[in-house]
């Protein structure tokens, strides 16, 4: 085998209809069943569109959302509005997902439903063994880990941010919000978090929200962190209120870490958020995680041509990472600790109203160029 991929969300989806595409036999291992729901805030830069409809799989079949207008409220209420540049699109991993993964099985892409235990790499033979949990083996050439934000896998590869407890869960849900322009990617502060909101495919709209274990021990359970904190803030009150919820429970997440992270490991390469998570506040995780697949499958194309010895391809794919994407985590770390203390998030949000073009540089270096 060429390729092994673990994780099938969309950098491992992506990057197998990418190498796919180049020859390549893939096999992606994925251990949840298609379609399903991921905590995601489900807004995509338009960044990534010209590179998604090379792969074949142009997202506007899907009918998604067209975003072109950012806002960000603080804790009390008091917003800031913004165009986006680029603009975006609104769909759901629900959606999304399913449809890359049928497109990457009718390519050839093998899928294998199951739980990666190890990944085992010999020097002598310059290959890898990837370990499933029913104790498969499955030799390749080059790995890449795009199994999102915390896996049992980072314990294996010794990752050092995974002995390092986060304090951060992140919850979503869909909803239906007449009350709320389709166009518009809203954000609103409260007390140790923020929540974002955006409309995604049909007449519904994605809410997601990070806060703190701390602030869910507070309150008990989520539906009284909801009543109590999140609902300080008048326009998160407003959808707490009204909007329509469409299935029963929540979609949780914990641990989510934004430490910062390599995007390479043990000869692995990581792309999408099992490299680096950018703070929701920032948006745009599910566009980097589309550009990594693509340096990712690039310099693995190249690998597995014998154009690049493996020293050539880590550093190459390091470099390539690093330029794309540390500054923008890096401005994303910043802007996250401005917000979700109320005081501090009142006087930004206050500041940023009479600075115009902060805000637009601010959104600049959030977000990526078009390839």
């Amino acid at each position: 085998m060429d390729v092994v991929i673990i994780g099938g969300g969309l950098g491992g989806l992506c990057a197998a209809l990418d190498l796919r595409g180049r020859g390549h036999a893939v096999t992606l291992v994925e251990r949840r069943h298609y379609p399903f729901h991921r905590v995601c805030g489900e807004y995509v830069s338009n960044e990534v569109l010209p590179y998604l409809r090379r792969l074949g799989v142009d997202p506007a079949v899907l009918a998604p959302a067209v975003i072109t207008r950012f806002e960000v409220s603080s804790p009390a209420g008091r917003r800031l509005r913004a165009p986006l540049d680029l603009g975006g699109f609104g769909i759901s991993r629900y959606v999304l997902d399913e449809f890359l993964y049928r497109r990457a099985l009718a390519v050839g892409v093998q899928v294998v439903q199951a739980t990666v235990s190890d990944v085992e790499f010999e020097a002598a033979a310059d290959a890898h063994h990837v370990v499933l949990a029913d104790g498969r083996r499955l030799p390749a050439r080059v790995v890449l880990g795009t199994y999102g934000k915390r896996s049992a896998l980072d314990r294996q590869l010794a990752r050092p941010f995974f002995t390092q407890r986060s304090p951060y869960l992140g919850v979503k849900y869909h909803l239906r919000y007449p009350d709320m322009p389709r166009d518009l990617i809203a954000l609103h502060n409260f007390a140790d978090g923020y929540a974002g909101i955006s409309a995604i495919e049909e007449d519904k709209f994605c809410f997601c929200y990070l806060t703190t274990r701390r602030n869910l021990k507070a309150q008990g359970t989520i539906a009284r962190l909801e009543e109590r904190v999140l609902a300080r803030n008048p326009h998160l009150r407003h959808i707490l209120a009204t909007a329509e919820v469409l299935y029963p429970q929540p979609e949780v997440i914990n641990e989510i870490s934004f430490a910062p992270k390599t995007c390479l490991e043990q000869h692995v390469l990581l792309a999408g958020d099992a490299a680096g998570l950018i703070t929701p506040l920032c948006g745009n995780g599910m566009a980097m995680a589309i550009h990594g697949a693509s340096l990712a499958a690039t310099h693995a194309d190249a690998f597995l041509r014998r154009q690049l010895t493996r020293p050539q391809l880590e550093a190459a794919y390091t470099g390539s990472w690093q330029r794309a994407f540390a500054s923008r985590l890096r401005v994303g770390r910043t802007v996250q600790r401005l917000f979700g203390q109320p005081l501090l998030s009142e006087v930004v949000v206050s500041g940023l109203r009479l600075l115009p073009g902060a805000v637009q540089g601010l959104m600049r270096r959030t977000h990526g160029q078009v390839f």
